[in-house]
């Protein structure tokens, strides 16, 4: 017998798709118009094609904050996965202590942006900063405005400050799941503390890995507002990732062509990525299947 589907449940979908369509739909309809042409002014516009496209992959500014970009995820997840892994191993399993342990490791997470540069720019500092004046204290010659060292390990050591919680959440999760029928037969094989990581929890916790992987490769090649608010993209151009360079092209040269197809290629890289992501993540769930 053929059940009879209801299809009245997308009218509760309708107001978050008209919402969608007028908050993203539309203006990347109004990136793609400028993208592909040209003005003099007075909102007369003329084709250009792929012009800017082409400009841009002639660039060596564009391919110098594709380089920065791509050195600064790959260290935050080379610094991130580990240190949060270490960190989930470590937290408390059961009781009021992981229930502490779980609140003082949300609570970086739920620090706005901005604020997160703005606590990190002023502990940096050598004046009125801790981190500033204990490094000049103890003769270390710290200065992140100036030296751009400097200010990659401050914008480094703020991300990780920031997000490692998420990794270690997301692995502790992974980790919980885990039997404890595991763990026993593990004991009576009297496998090694290695042996019990590598063959029982690394597997288990692989899904939740691969979503961390992917929300921190993500998030950190499209930060903006930390280090712009530390480092203002300085000194010169050593923090200038894609999306400050974005931005100083949108508003701060007024290039909207240029801006508009910058934005259009960022957005395919980004969803080139997530693509391959979900395909290692789906297939990394059949084979677990």
């Amino acid at each position: 017998m053929d059940k009879t589907v209801n299809h009245k449940a997308w009218f509760l979908v309708l107001p978050v798709l008209v919402l969608v369509a007028f908050s993203a739909v539309i203006p990347l309809m109004t990136v793609v118009n400028y993208a592909f042409q040209d003005t003099f002014g007075n909102n007369v516009f003329f084709w250009n094609g792929l012009g800017w496209f082409e400009d841009l992959l002639h660039s060596e500014r564009m391919w110098n904050a594709l380089g920065r970009q791509l050195a600064f995820s790959a260290i935050i997840i080379a610094i991130e996965i580990p240190l949060g892994i270490f960190v989930a191993l470590n937290m408390p399993k059961r009781g009021v202590w992981a229930s502490l342990v779980l609140v003082l490791m949300s609570l970086p997470l739920l620090i706005p942006w901005n604020v997160v540069g703005t606590i990190w720019q002023i502990f940096g500092r050598v004046d009125i900063g801790l981190l500033g004046y204990t490094l000049d204290a103890v003769g270390i010659d710290y200065n992140y405005t100036q030296n751009p060292i400097h200010a990659w390990v401050t914008v480094i050591v703020m991300d990780v400050w920031h997000w490692t919680s998420l990794v270690a959440l997301l692995a502790y999760a992974g980790l919980q799941s885990i039997p404890d029928a595991y763990y026993q037969a593990a004991k009576i094989d009297q496998a090694s503390r290695w042996k019990v990581f590598r063959y029982i929890e690394l597997p288990k916790m692989a899904g939740v890995l691969m979503i961390a992987v992917l929300l921190r490769f993500m998030d950190s090649f499209m930060i903006y507002t930390e280090p712009f608010v530390v480092t203002g993209g300085g000194p010169g151009n050593a923090t200038t990732f894609l999306s400050i360079d974005l931005v100083k092209m949108a508003l701060g040269q007024f290039d909207l062509g240029p801006a508009a197809a910058f934005s259009l290629m960022y957005f395919l890289v980004i969803l080139l990525i997530s693509w391959v992501f979900y395909t290692v993540m789906t297939n990394l769930d059949k084979r677990g299947g």
